[in-house]
């Protein structure tokens, strides 16, 4: 009697596969192929006089380097976060660990009504803070605050379930050996954080990326200075320049993929070199 065939819960291979092209090719292949016919409607010399316009290289620049400070803070303290609720009890822990989770629930229109009103110049804290010579709402550190506040959970809850994994013992034996606390964490601990923090890191970055609801308010929208590329998108959708819109959405989201995919590779060979070391 031949030996009956392994029982999946999912269908075989090819339908399953099938099923999968079609639903990724519905939700996201079909829209990106319209967003690109839409910007072939324009001439070479039409597409480069709209992506490469001064205006709109202000608001790449600005849309960018916001997410990049953002996504890089949210890497740090995010990692920090991470560690105090994975490391320590503390009287309020689970009402932390729920508030992490906020940005994620909260709309975010009403985040960047809040953030204004507590970074205006009477705010909670930005009549403090423009005591000091620092003023956020309506300047570009506005933008970088806006995005690091939605980016958080990424970092949070790609690193904790790695974290709650890494035993505590391993710590033990490692400074039983002679090690300080700082060659414990980059020796032992960062080398297993590594490639969460990177996948965090990409998954912040990426959302803040294409973030308009939290910062159109508190950015002040001023052309060449506080203006990000989703909102002079949106601006070109409202003026019936569908072409113009497209272009630059798809500049941004060329650019976007290059970068992500510069960090998965990373990410791949640090997961890779992670599981070629011995023990």
């Amino acid at each position: 009697m031949y030996p009956s065939a392994r029982r999946r819960v999912l269908p075989g291979f090819g339908l399953t596969m099938g099923l999968s092209w079609l639903y990724l090719g519905l939700i996201v292949l079909l829209p990106l192929s319209g967003l690109f016919l839409k910007t072939f409607s324009l001439t070479w010399a039409q597409f480069w006089e709209t992506v490469a316009a001064p205006r709109v290289l202000a608001a790449y620049r600005l849309s960018f380097g916001a997410a990049l400070l953002a996504a890089l803070a949210n890497a740090v303290f995010g990692l920090l976060v991470a560690w105090v609720l994975v490391r320590y009890r503390f009287p309020g822990k689970a009402l932390v660990d729920a508030l992490v989770d906020l940005p994620f629930a909260l709309p975010t229109a009403v985040a960047g009504l809040t953030l204004t009103t507590l970074y205006s110049h009477n705010g909670w804290y930005g009549q403090y803070l423009e005591a000091l010579g620092v003023k956020v709402a309506f300047t570009p550190l506005g933008v970088v605050v806006a995005l690091t506040f939605i980016g958080l959970p990424f970092v949070v809850r790609t690193v904790q379930p790695v974290l709650e994994d890494i035993d505590a013992d391993v710590e033990e034996a490692a400074a039983t050996l002679g090690a300080t606390p700082w060659q414990v964490f980059t020796r032992v601990l960062f080398p297993s954080v590594f490639p969460a923090l990177l996948s965090g890191f990409t998954l912040a970055f990426a959302r803040a990326i294409g973030e308009y609801g939290s910062v159109v308010f508190i950015s002040g929208n001023m052309p060449m200075k506080t203006e990000i590329a989703p909102l002079l998108i949106i601006t070109r959708l409202e003026q019936y320049d569908y072409p113009g819109a497209t272009a630059i959405a798809g500049v941004m989201l060329a650019a976007s993929f290059a970068l992500l995919l510069a960090v998965n590779l990373v990410q791949r060979w640090s997961s890779r070199r992670l599981e070629a070391r011995p023990g």
